[in-house]
């Protein structure tokens, strides 16, 4: 599968990315850096210790000591302080480094997950209707946290090996000028690998992190979907299927997995001839005398350090190339374009007198036929108004323009006058109080699901707000009344006891533009009387826009319309359309009694 998809952007250009968008953390990135050279300066303090403890002991009052001290006894007692204080460092910036990137690492997860969030929360509805939760939790919550772990970890590891190289190789040019390339041989090597190795791997990280998207999409939907699956026993059949994904994930995770695996071997191999050449062409020149004994254990022990280290690069380059395909993601979402934004004239909700117009509006979702052409309708303020129609009439997708989840293709939708793109968004939304057949209840307690609207609400006006809508009485039976938690999407409660805390909430929130969508289609007779009283009261002195298939609904609305095929083609009361005897009327008759549906004998 990877062939066939686009190779993938520069590894370094999502890192580079975010250290343009995490600007502001400039210096704490470099007060960590700091930390970690300083930690690994002192880390290679031990191998020129252990010289300086070798030219004690065979040049005695010559050895570097000796400018202070004539007795090799107090030499090594000085050498045994810069001991102590040299660990003691190191142990101070080990802890500093640590510190300092793990909390930028927590930070930068932080900020950018709600970056990321702030910025979905932004985009228009049809970029959700596009796209799986599970894909978008993937990028927000697996995405960053593969950049945290890089930044936790990797980014000291590559700034060590650096410091490292850097600092062994300037003490070899200036000990050893004739030999240090022996040292610094498998360098070159060793960098080719990494570069080769890297241009190998990024395609196959990005795989991988395709491949969790479509398993976390998968996983979110059959837990989301587990009643139907339970209902139709698809359990086996849900098990194979996420197998399947499953397996497509750890598949492309093994390629990668075998390329990386591979790294650290090869390289090892490269690295003993290096520290083969430069310990015995040392060793020869130790045995000439050219070079001191101190100096080649020295060196000795260096090489080591110096090369070893390397052998981790596999998996710090495997930690980087990770986080870079999770950056090019989380980057690939910011970037994501916003299609509706606000304007800048405000309309404060005192101000609002609820009149809606549509004027020769148009609108097709993209690439398909069109919903509405040149379509022209009045809401007026303080009425109720209903429209009614077949599915697929264009009724749902009124509400949506109404709202501005989408912005027409022609024409505009006015609000008291001003067209809905020069309005702020919030004042707009503020504006209107939506009740919707199906109603949306976050995990958290009957008081916080009703008071949404309006968090800052006290007890008395939730409880208040509960009454009005009908709904006081079934919530202090509930096990703990208002602190009731509620469960996902609300699944603890009914249907019934469902819409009425949503209309509890649109009470609160006191809107003076009221829109009811399908808001009795799926309740019992006994609950849709309660709820209807609760509408009547809520709809007095307010604009109401009803959306209804139950007729019986919408009989006492001050206008009708009826939809079809995205067009108004009857308007007026109830009692003038079942007069003029049209389709208003054939479908009052038959959910009355009076006929029969066409289609059924």
């Amino acid at each position: 599968m990877a062939s066939s998809s686009p190779p993938p952007a520069p590894a370094a250009s999502g890192l580079r990315r975010l250290w343009d968008h995490g600007r502001r953390h400039r210096p704490r990135v470099l007060v960590a850096t700091l930390f970690s050279v300083l930690n690994k300066v002192f880390d290679l303090a031990p191998p020129l210790l252990i010289g300086l403890a070798v030219d004690v002991v065979v040049r005695k009052q010559d050895s570097f000591f000796g400018r202070w001290t004539q007795d090799p006894h107090e030499q090594l007692w000085l050498l045994a302080a810069l001991t102590l204080v040299i660990w003691v460092l190191e142990s101070v910036f080990e802890y500093a480094y640590a510190l300092a990137w793990r909390y930028l690492a927590q930070t930068v997860q932080h900020e950018l997950r709600l970056d990321a969030y702030r910025h979905v929360q932004e985009l228009e509805l049809a970029f959700f209707e596009d796209r799986n939760t599970g894909g978008l939790m993937s990028v927000l919550n697996d995405d960053v946290n593969q950049l945290e772990r890089f930044l936790d970890r990797g980014a000291n590891d590559l700034l060590q090996v650096g410091t490292t190289v850097v600092v062994i190789g300037g003490y070899f040019f200036w000990l050893a000028p004739t030999i240090a390339w022996m040292a610094m041989l498998p360098m070159p090597v060793i960098l080719w690998g990494s570069l080769h190795f890297q241009r190998r791997i990024a395609p196959r990280y990005g795989e991988v992190r395709e491949r969790v998207g479509d398993l976390n999409a998968d996983l979110a939907g059959n837990l989301g979907g587990i009643a139907t699956i339970k209902a139709f026993t698809a359990e086996a059949r849900e098990a194979r299927r996420v197998a399947a994904v499953s397996g497509a994930y750890v598949e492309a995770n093994r390629g990668a997995i075998r390329l990386s695996s591979a790294f650290s071997p090869l390289i090892r191999m490269v690295i003993v001839a290096g520290f083969i050449a430069f310990m015995v062409a040392g060793g020869r020149l130790a045995l000439r005398g050219e070079l001191e004994a101190a100096t080649y254990t020295t060196l000795v022990f260096l090489t080591q350090r110096l090369l070893w280290p390397l052998t981790r690069l596999g998996e710090t380059v495997d930690l980087y190339q990770r986080a870079a395909a999770s950056t090019r993601r989380i980057f690939e979402l910011l970037d994501t374009p916003v299609a509706i934004r606000g304007g800048s004239r405000r309309l404060p909700r005192e101000a609002v007198r609820g009149a809606f117009r549509l004027r020769d509006v148009s609108f097709a979702y993209g690439g398909r036929a069109p919903i509405f052409e040149h379509l022209d309708l009045e809401l007026p303020a303080g009425r109720t108004t209903a429209i009614v129609g077949a599915t697929g009439a264009g009724k749902s997708t009124l509400l949506k323009l109404l709202l501005r989840y989408y912005d027409v293709t022609g024409g505009a939708v006015e609000l008291d006058g001003i067209d809905l793109r020069e309005l702020d968004l919030g004042d707009l939304r503020r504006a209107v109080g939506l009740v919707s057949q199906d109603v949306f209840l976050f995990h958290g307690t009957v008081r916080e699901n009703i008071a949404y609207g309006r968090p800052d609400a006290s007890d008395e006006e939730v409880r208040a707000a509960a009454r009005f809508a009908e709904a006081d009485a079934f919530v202090q039976a509930l096990p703990e009344g208002y602190a009731t938690v509620v469960g996902e999407r609300g699944q603890k409660l009914s249907g019934g006891q469902r819409q009425r805390l949503s209309i509890a909430r649109a009470v609160l929130a006191d809107a003076p533009v009221l829109v009811l969508d399908e808001a009795t289609s799926s309740v019992d007779n006994e609950t849709e009387a309660a709820i209807q009283r609760s509408l009547a009261k809520l709809s007095v002195g307010r604009t109401t826009l009803v959306v209804a298939h139950r007729l019986s609904t919408i009989r006492h609305a001050d206008r009708i319309h009826l939809f079809e095929n995205g067009r108004v083609v009857e308007s007026g009361t109830h009692e003038e359309l079942v007069a003029r005897g049209g389709g208003y009327a054939a479908l009052w008759a038959v959910q009355t009694g009076e006929a029969v549906a066409p289609g059924v004998a």
